[in-house]
């Protein structure tokens, strides 16, 4: 829902109190960042504070390079495993991805899968399998999971590793880490591997060039850095990557980001607003006065008794993105696929 903001009761450059008829205009004296180049002006689109959720585009220069880089590096390794985030399986896998990688054996990780639900990473996992490629779930920071891996990659590259013992070559497993900015990448590396340390930030975009680490097991893992797509075709999807932090909250109107937020979490897991803010039934339908009524009962409060919902925006995303709503997962799986429990 857009954000209602009160503008001022004069034009940007004029002066309040020389409005009056016959007033002469009062110059304003020069300043010595007069004589600076001038911002270019931006396109009208992209005026006032941040894009609407409904125009997010995000992809910066550094992004292209990364996909030149992927596609140049692929002839080194024997397997690209995407990592992505298990509460958004699908929203955060890169559609580029599969022709990026020019047909090499595939493995798909879900990380942050604590976070997500139990019964739909079950789901996902067989969803992937049934593409033909090998999937697991893990949480990084615990390292729950994560001790699939090996077996895991062996199983997919069986055919590669029996061909290699049959000519008696001594070589080892080199893979790919592929993924989108912050689904954990340098966090799966930094678990996995005994030695140097990978960069890594709550925040999208931190790892900008290819680097080798070798794990346990002697397997070598090529991190790259998050690369999203030029465009979002599908808005929905830019939605939830924005709801994950995948994309920076700096190009972002956070108070139109939590009522988008809100409007999901009021028709798929209203109980969870319900306990964790003690509100109570019926919900606000309206999510900006939804958004009230949550500041309001977390006493966010300011000069003359009205809602900080700034505040209560950054609030209700930080408790989303930290699991404190409970484990949430946004994507379904596509309609047209039937899948049991792995």
């Amino acid at each position: 829902m857009a954000v209602n903001r009160r503008k001022p009761n004069h034009k940007p450059g004029s002066r309040p109190g020389n409005s009056h008829p016959g007033a002469k205009p009062v110059k304003p004296a020069k300043r010595r960042d007069d004589r600076r180049k001038k911002p270019v002006e931006k396109p009208e689109e992209q005026k006032g504070d941040q894009p609407a959720i409904g125009t997010i585009q995000w992809f910066p220069g550094h992004m292209a390079r990364t996909r030149r880089k992927i596609q140049e590096s692929l002839k080194m390794v024997d397997a690209v495993v995407e990592i992505v985030d298990a509460r958004i399986p699908l929203s955060s896998r890169n559609p580029e991805m599969d022709y990026l990688t020019d047909g090499k054996p595939r493995m798909v990780i879900l990380n942050k899968a604590d976070l997500a639900d139990e019964n739909a990473n079950r789901r996902w996992l067989a969803y992937f399998k049934k593409q033909g490629m090998a999937a697991i779930a893990v949480d990084c920071k615990s390292g729950r999971g994560c001790n699939q891996f090996d077996p895991a990659i062996r199983e997919l590259l069986s055919d590669l590793l029996e061909k290699w013992e049959s000519k008696g070559a001594n070589r080892t497993i080199r893979a790919m880490i592929v993924g989108i900015p912050n689904v954990g990448k340098s966090s799966f590396i930094n678990r996995m591997n005994k030695g140097g340390k990978a960069k890594v930030e709550d925040r999208p975009g931190v790892t900008r060039q290819n680097q080798w680490f070798v794990i346990e097991g002697g397997t070598q893992l090529l991190d790259t850095p998050g690369v999203l797509w030029p465009k979002f075709e599908d808005q929905t999807v830019a939605m939830r990557l924005a709801f994950t932090g995948a994309i920076k909250d700096q190009v972002l109107d956070m108070e139109e980001m939590a009522c988008e937020l809100l409007g999901i979490l009021r028709r798929e897991y209203p109980q969870v607003l319900l306990e964790r803010y003690k509100l109570e039934e019926p919900l606000n339908e309206d999510n900006y006065e939804l958004l009230h009524d949550i500041g309001r009962k977390r006493g966010m409060l300011v000069s003359g008794g009205q809602i900080d919902t700034g505040r209560a925006s950054i609030m209700l995303m930080d408790e989303y993105r930290g699991g404190k709503l409970g484990r949430i997962t946004l994507d379904s799986l596509p309609s047209r696929e039937v899948t049991g429990d792995a």
